[in-house]
């Protein structure tokens, strides 16, 4: 919301004729944010579980941190790390137990490896891999297929319902 209004105070001042329309764009896509918003935290709150466990790279700290989950990875941020140790997997499997969490997480592009071997690692070998998208490597080409901001964090949002349930 920050930068969209940023942008049209920047838009409106370098082309004060359109000032209006950027300002109607504007309010209407905050509320479309607003309603995002709304229902990342309608689907924390109505969630069965609190936590997230992403076997691979996490780039959602922000999301966590602003909907109060708990959370687990196989490597701190946005790390360049590919191969979790014996002691991170088995740690991870661990918790997947511990919390009958029935599905596991990585990011879009990423190898399942880590994903798969925690998997293979609990007892119940059953938990379902998802993927939420973390913009890293949109491509011209998905933007041109209609792939916006909304559009994926929507998809996001019910890959965050199905690993809360």
């Amino acid at each position: 919301q920050t930068l969209c209004d940023g942008i049209t105070r920047s838009l409106s001042q370098i082309d004060p004729n359109h000032a209006a329309q950027y300002q109607e764009n504007n309010a209407a896509y905050l509320q479309k944010l607003q309603q995002l918003d709304a229902d990342y935290q309608t689907a924390v709150d109505d969630g069965a579980r609190k936590t997230l466990l992403f076997c691979d790279r996490f780039p959602f700290r922000y999301l966590v941190d602003d909907y109060g989950l708990t959370y687990y990875a196989a490597f701190s941020g946005c790390s360049a790390e590919t191969e979790a140790s014996f002691e991170t997997i088995a740690f991870l499997a661990e918790q997947v137990e511990q919390l009958k969490l029935p599905s596991v997480l990585t990011i879009e592009g990423a190898s399942h490896d880590v994903a798969d071997t925690v998997v293979r690692s609990t007892s119940t070998q059953n938990q379902t891999i998802l993927t939420m998208d973390s913009m890293q490597s949109i491509t011209s080409a998905d933007i041109a297929a209609g792939a916006t901001y909304l559009s994926i964090m929507e998809e996001n949002l019910k890959t965050l319902k199905q690993a809360l349930s």
